[in-house]
């Protein structure tokens, strides 16, 4: 058995076709073929798997739906390691409130997906233990920091997964494997056993094969968790029946004043293909400005570091996680943060200590907390004019491994079309629009109001039945 989109499996269980357990033992054969190359999973929980599909009774959104979920979403008696050595051999005593509803769904939990250290990274190449590879070119990243989860899907190992995004790590890896990402607006999907990076920025959301998968799997995962004090007080919706396929009288707006000169030729050809495509469909196209959008990066790289620092201050070595060995308390701390965090972890824990620290907390911190405020009432202002705001995902195709990574200013400017709608809380998405000649997918990312997630979803589909391409199987499938 192929593993198919999450609709066509609901349709075969629906009918009797197949079983739960079916489609578990499909997605571990998957997983037993394609893995060794990709090297998507950390952990694959096969038994518990079948045991879990084997019990399923009763009826669901995402009944007997095999998934993946991003090792920092926390699963209680499973290993969740946020991809660090610091973390290593750490079971949680409870469950992500995203996985529980996704088990109240019926879905069945398969394995936890590979990501950049604590999700800080563009590629996946900052994880402790191995780098994933994307299923479209074996010598390519995937993206990151969700670049485990986006690679399953991809390759087809699951129907769908989770993972988190703070600055694109939903959306750029989903535009570098070929997939849909979509990241919900800030306090549509609970934070509650997401291990934190940066906590006024994290969102959770789904990668799948198509918009109207992503649509299924948001409906299971979304609501008000009191759990989480910074989740919305929203109704769950039916975001499924946005999908009208429809775009006639949609107000399409295009950014005028973002600075395209690092975006790849083939990329803006795609982009550009796409947003005729939408108008022709019946679109109306709307020239807008986000002026204050330039200095999204650096603002950024200043207030999420600045959490960051706060956030991973819990590894110590005292309460849980690795201990190193120190004859006096400092030196314990010192060697147990020394060995247990790589490289790109330690580096923004600095960047964040130093900005708030004495002297510089309003010179850098307060500041960029300031343009934040700009760059979101910039949103506000734009969707006066229009519905939905398209943008290319990231401004070049995936890129090969240890191409940047030693150059942390090229790789945190692949994010510099996501990170805005993290700074202003609002729900983006990244559709497939196009490959580059030499067979690399390129996304396409929509913006949409905050939590106007049936509007996005209903733009990105409609792209999705005009775009007049499938994506052709990766690599990794011969």
């Amino acid at each position: 058995m192929t593993i198919h989109s999450v609709k066509a499996i609901l349709e075969s269980l629906q009918k009797k076709e197949t079983s739960p357990l079916d489609w578990v033992e499909a997605s571990l054969a998957e997983i037993a073929n394609k893995d060794g190359k990709v090297q998507a999973f950390l952990h694959v929980d096969a038994e518990g798997a079948r045991q879990r599909a084997q019990a399923l009774e009763g009826s669901g959104g995402l009944l007997g739906v095999p998934y993946a979920l991003k090792d920092n979403l926390c699963t209680e008696g499973m290993p969740t390691t946020a991809a660090s050595r610091i973390l290593e051999n750490y079971i949680p005593p409870y469950s992500a409130t995203v996985a529980n509803k996704l088990a109240a769904a019926g879905g069945v939990l398969v394995g936890k997906t590979n990501m950049d250290e604590f999700a800080m990274g563009s590629s996946t190449e900052n994880s402790a233990f191995q780098k994933t590879r994307n299923p479209y070119h074996l010598d390519h990243v995937p993206g990151g920091s969700s670049g485990g989860s986006a690679a399953a899907v991809a390759a087809g190992m699951v129907p769908f997964a989770l993972g988190s995004d703070t600055g694109g790590s939903i959306r750029q890896p989903a535009s570098f494997c070929g997939v849909v990402g979509l990241k919900p607006t800030y306090g549509r999907v609970s934070r509650f056993g997401l291990i934190a990076f940066a906590s006024s920025l994290d969102q959770i959301g789904p990668f799948t094969r198509t918009v109207e998968d992503a649509a299924y799997v948001l409906q299971a995962i979304s609501g008000h968790d009191p759990l989480d004090s910074t989740s919305a007080p929203q109704p769950t919706e039916d975001f499924t029946a946005a999908l009208t396929g429809d775009v006639k009288g949609l107000r399409i707006g295009v950014v005028t004043d973002f600075d395209m000169s690092g975006v790849d030729p083939e990329v803006k050809a795609a982009v550009d293909g796409a947003i005729a495509k939408l108008q022709a469909a019946g679109a109306e196209v709307v020239e807008i400005q986000l002026p204050h959008s330039q200095y999204a990066v650096a603002t950024y790289y200043l207030i999420a570091p600045a959490e960051a620092s706060s956030n991973l201050a819990r590894y110590d070595g005292v309460r849980y996680g690795k201990r190193a060995a120190g004859e006096t308390l400092l030196e314990m701390y010192e060697r147990t943060r020394s060995e247990g965090f790589g490289i790109e972890v330690k580096r923004r824990i600095m960047i964040g200590t130093y900005a708030l620290s004495s002297g510089y907390y309003d010179a850098y911190y307060l500041r960029a907390q300031k343009m934040r405020t700009l760059i979101r009432q910039d949103y506000e202002a734009a969707f006066e004019k229009c519905d939905v705001i398209v943008t290319p995902t990231a401004p070049t195709p995936a890129f090969r491994f240890g191409e940047k990574v030693d150059n942390p200013l090229q790789m945190y400017l692949n994010d510099v079309f996501t990170i805005p709608a993290n700074l202003a809380g609002l729900p983006g998405i990244s559709v497939p629009c196009g490959l580059t000649q030499s067979g690399l997918p390129i996304g396409l990312q929509m913006v949409g109001r905050a939590f106007d997630e049936r509007t996005l979803l209903r733009a990105a589909h409609a792209y999705e039945q005009v775009r007049g391409f499938e994506m052709p199987a990766p690599e990794v499938n011969g």
